[in-house]
């Protein structure tokens, strides 16, 4: 979660907005069975403000956002969060679904994707993280509801679990871009290298910025992603997407 509804208490109660009769939290009425929850699908999402100020402090305690969650891996204790959470904004501003394979962590960046596999039983799945939590220090992880039921330990509230980080190519960092500023302009992504080497090649010979060729990861499949930029400013995002135009090519999507 977030931040736990206690110290969301503290801070409202001054205000008189804070109300001792919120429910605690727990499981949904609406049951689930384990073959409902799916794995959550990797892709290359890039790593913005959102959800990942860093130092933040809560309960007095100071936490600092991982710079990468390339090689994470760490075992500890899982809890679960559920009903009271539910439709509430999480770190990066999505709404909860207690439903979803998703889970809060303190510090990997987000959002990050993880193999989670309770020591118990063996089961494991691939959770999103992208939440903040559980802020209790014999915890590692909180997992939404439904991925307590897929690996096993709804019922007991905690579980001995592994945590191991899935490398994903192309993911940006954006921590210090600015909303609406756009610094690069994508211009695809090809199975081909040599169709995306075809295309960078056409397009350095026409701007005054540098055109790159990554590798990035979509949906389980390596892709090849053209980019111009950074470029310096507004202005000139605006003179290169307007000479593409003028040559007949995509102008492409702007990006921070």
């Amino acid at each position: 979660m977030s931040l736990p509804w206690g110290l969301g208490c503290l801070l409202l109660v001054g205000l008189g907005g804070c109300s001792v009769s919120e429910p605690p939290d727990g499981a949904p009425l609406k049951p689930i069975a384990a073959h409902e929850v799916p794995d959550a699908v990797p892709r290359a999402e890039p790593v913005l403000r959102a959800g990942n100020s860093s130092p933040y402090v809560v309960n007095g305690e100071t936490y600092r956002v991982l710079p990468t969650a390339a090689g994470y891996r760490a075992e500890g204790i899982a809890s679960w969060y559920g009903t009271r959470f539910h439709g509430r904004e999480t770190a990066n501003g999505e709404p909860y679904d207690l439903y979803g394979p998703t889970a809060a962590h303190r510090t990997l960046p987000i959002p990050s994707y993880l193999r989670v596999t309770n020591l118990a039983n063996g089961r494991s799945m691939v959770v999103r993280v992208n939440d903040r939590g559980p802020f209790h220090a014999d915890r590692v992880i909180d997992l939404s509801y439904g991925a307590a039921v897929r690996l096993g330990f709804a019922e007991a509230g905690t579980a001995p679990v592994r945590l191991e980080a899935l490398a994903l190519a192309g993911v940006d960092d954006r921590r210090d871009s600015e909303a609406g500023v756009y610094r690069y302009l994508q211009l695809g992504a090809f199975s081909s290298q040599e169709t995306a080497e075809s295309l960078r090649a056409q397009v350095a010979a026409l701007v005054d910025a540098p055109v790159t060729v990554t590798p990035v990861e979509v949906h389980g499949r390596a892709l090849n992603r053209v980019r111009v930029g950074p470029v310096r400013d507004e202005a000139h995002l605006e003179s290169v997407r307007a000479l593409l135009r003028a040559r007949g090519l995509d102008p492409g999507q702007a990006l921070p």
